[in-house]
């Protein structure tokens, strides 16, 4: 960093690229090969743990970063196993271990979750991140710090 340059803070914006891998290589998701984004500290674009290893870093540097489960997305949490009546299905819903669909949180968003388990009469869905209880390697490199502006 030169003396002019800003590093990540409370109070900035960060210009950054990123790749979410797992442990074996695995690209979750990335944008090295596009257009920088940006997001202001603390306005929850990022998982906490996520951002707080962002802290001091400077323009132009890029660091490979072991993220633990409780830092990134959590260990799975057997509450979130939830059993729902088969009936709740349309009767020609092809059921399928592995099949993600889509149901209604109690805010009128969606929630995806995750089929695990069917018989006639019941469905067993996981609505778990499906990154949970996973080590992530986090890649980052930053293009631009600047104080954030104050509206």
């Amino acid at each position: 960093m030169t003396s002019g340059d800003v590093a990540v803070g409370e109070g900035t914006r960060v210009f950054l690229n990123f790749s979410v891998s797992l442990e074996d290589g695995a690209e979750v998701d990335s944008n090295f090969g596009g257009e920088p984004v940006s997001f202001l500290v603390g306005d929850g674009s990022l998982l906490p743990g996520f951002e707080q290893l962002l802290m001091g870093m400077g323009p132009g540097e890029r660091h490979v970063y072991t993220v633990m489960p409780e830092d990134a997305f959590g260990q799975p949490n057997d509450n979130n196993m939830q059993r729902v009546a088969r009936s709740h299905f349309s009767e020609d819903a092809a059921l399928e271990i592995g099949l993600v669909f889509s149901f209604a949180d109690a805010a009128g968003g969606e929630l995806p979750g995750l089929i695990v388990a069917f018989d006639d009469n019941e469905v067993t869905v996981d609505f778990n991140h499906p990154l949970a209880g996973r080590t992530i390697l986090f890649d980052v490199q930053i293009h631009r710090v600047e104080p954030a502006e104050v509206h």
